[in-house]
C-alpha cells in the first residue's frame, strides 16, 4: 500500500460512488465556461495534450491509455498494462503521462517504471498497442536502491513527471517525496527531496512531521513549481507548494493550500493549482475538489464541488484547460 500518495485507491474507494457533480463557479461565472468533453472513462488519472488539440488519458482500473479526438471520440491507444488492487479493494497502476515530439512518456506506479511509445503515426481506429511491446526503464528500482538518509520511506511512487532543460524528464516520485531526474541519455539522478512539516494539530494526532508528498510538477522557464498532498492526518490549509531552482535547491513558494494533486502555469506564468478533496472524519468528502489560481501571492477559487480531480492540463488554445474526474469517469474543458 502506498502510505504517502493518500494512496489514491483510498480515494477511490471514499469517492467512486459518489458521482453528483456540482460545478459552482467562484467569481465572475461569465468568464468562465466548463464543458464536458469525454465520459464514460474507466478511473482516467493523467491527461495529456498534443499540438493537434488531441488528448492522451490513462484509464486506471482500465489499463490502458486512451486517444480522446476534439469532437469527444474514444480510441483505445495502449492497452494490458497491469491493474493492481489496493488493500481498499480498488483499482491502482497507471499515473500521469506527457507527450513530447510524438512520444508518449507514461509512468506506472506499480511497476514502477516509465513506459514509452511513438505514437507520432498513430490513426484513430489503428490496432492498439499493448503494453508488453513498449519500451520500459525500471525508474523505481533507482529510487528504492538509493540511501535517501533519515527521510528514506523506503518506497516509490512515480506519479507525475514534466520536461525540463535540455530535455531532461523530471519526476515527481510520490513514495520517495523526491523529483528524480531522468537525463535524455537516460541517466538517472535524485534532483531533490521534498521536506515534510511539523504537525500542527493540537492535541497531535499523528506523527510529529507529516510527510510532504509531492504531486504536481511543471518549469517555467527558470524553475521548478512542486505541489504537496500532506499525509496523515492530512491538515487543512496547510500543503505548499516549493519552487525548486535548476540546482536542486528547495524553498517555499506558497502555503496555504489543502491536498493539492496537479499544477499548470496560467497567463504570467501565474500557478493554476488542482485540489483533490477536503477530509472530514470519514477521509475525503466527496465534491469537495477545487481548482484554485495564485496570483500576486493570493489564492482565489475558480471551480469548486469537483469529484476527486487528478488532473490538470493545459489546452493547446489561450486560457483553456483540462480536467480529469477519477470519480466520475469525465473531463472537462474549462475555458475562460
Amino acid at each position: 500500500m502506498r502510505t504517502n500518495l493518500l494512496s489514491i485507491g483510498a480515494l477511490l474507494a471514499c469517492l467512486f460512488i459518489a458521482g453528483c457533480q456540482d460545478h459552482r463557479e467562484l467569481g465572475d461565472p461569465s468568464q468562465l465556461q466548463v464543458q464536458s468533453v469525454a465520459s464514460g472513462l474507466a478511473a482516467p488519472l493523467g491527461v495529456a495534450t498534443d499540438p493537434q488539440g488531441r488528448l492522451w488519458v490513462t484509464e486506471v482500473a482500465a489499463g490502458k491509455v486512451t486517444l480522446i479526438m476534439p469532437d469527444g471520440q474514444k480510441y483505445p491507444v495502449i492497452t494490458g498494462f497491469n491493474v493492481a488492487v489496493s488493500p481498499e479493494n480498488t483499482p491502482d497502476g497507471l499515473n500521469h503521462l506527457v507527450y513530447r515530439d510524438g512520444m508518449l512518456y507514461i509512468l506506472h506506479g506499480v511497476d514502477e517504471k516509465l513506459y514509452k511509445v511513438n505514437v507520432a503515426s498513430f490513426k484513430p481506429g489503428d490496432q492498439p498497442f499493448m503494453a508488453s511491446q513498449l519500451d520500459s526503464e525500471p525508474i523505481g528500482k533507482f529510487v528504492l536502491d538509493y540511501d535517501f538518509g533519515p527521510s528514506d520511506t523506503q518506497d516509490s511512487n512515480l506519479y507525475n513527471l514534466t520536461f525540463g532543460p535540455d530535455g531532461d524528464l523530471y519526476i515527481a516520485d510520490a513514495g520517495a517525496n523526491a523529483i528524480i531526474k531522468r537525463s535524455k541519455t537516460g541517466q538517472l539522478s535524485v534532483f531533490a527531496t521534498v521536506p515534510g512539516i511539523p504537525n500542527p494539530t493540537m492535541p497531535m494526532v499523528g506523527p510529529p512531521f507529516v510527510q510532504s508528498v509531492p504531486t504536481g510538477i511543471v518549469f517555467d522557464g527558470q524553475k521548478f513549481l512542486v505541489t504537496t498532498l500532506l499525509g496523515f492526518p492530512f491538515p487543512a490549509d496547510k500543503a505548499r507548494i516549493y519552487q525548486i531552482d535548476q540546482a536542486g535547491n528547495v524553498s517555499l513558494y506558497q502555503e496555504g493550500f489543502t491536498s493539492l494533486v496537479d499544477i499548470v502555469l496560467g497567463a504570467n506564468q501565474r500557478p493554476i493549482v488542482l485540489q483533490v478533496a477536503q477530509f472530514g472524519q470519514m477521509g475525503p468528502m466527496p465534491n469537495t475538489g477545487r481548482l484554485l489560481q495564485s496570483k500576486n501571492g493570493q489564492i482565489s477559487g475558480l471551480l469548486q464541488g469537483l469529484n476527486l480531480p487528478t488532473s490538470i492540463e493545459a489546452g493547446t488554445a489561450a486560457n483553456t484547460y483540462y480536467l480529469s474526474s477519477l470519480a466520475d469517469g469525465t473531463i472537462q474543458r474549462v475555458t475562460y
